[in-house]
């Protein structure tokens, strides 16, 4: 894509449509150039903007940083307890299976001796 200057497109207007409609022409769009840019530049974040939320950034992380490995403590806290809980009730289950197990087994025999 080619550029043309603001001269020459004024000079290619006004021998097509008159100098005065090719001069407000060449003017409106200098302004809509400029408002577009000015519009766009508000936007920008300046070099002190980024320095600001780098610092801000860095300060985020070293606080999520403790508060990760105080929750991630509390959490390991919480685990080794269920865990704890679990194995003493399966242990329990347990014990109960093998004396209903034996229970069983001693009745089978007694039947078996009695007859």
């Amino acid at each position: 894509m080619s550029t043309i200057s603001i001269t020459k497109l004024y000079d290619l207007l006004s021998a097509k449509v008159g100098k005065e409609t090719a001069e407000n022409l060449t003017n409106f769009i200098e302004n809509k150039i400029d408002h577009e840019l000015e519009s766009k530049t508000k936007h920008l974040a300046t070099k002190e903007d980024l320095a600001m939320s780098t610092i801000a950034t860095k300060e985020d992380i070293a606080r999520l940083a403790l508060t990760t490995k105080e929750d991630l403590a509390q959490g390991l806290g919480k685990l080794d307890t269920k865990i704890s809980e679990t194995k003493s009730e399966l242990m329990r289950w347990m014990f109960i299976f093998w004396a209903s197990q034996l229970v069983a087994i001693f009745g089978f025999i007694l039947l078996f001796i009695r007859k």
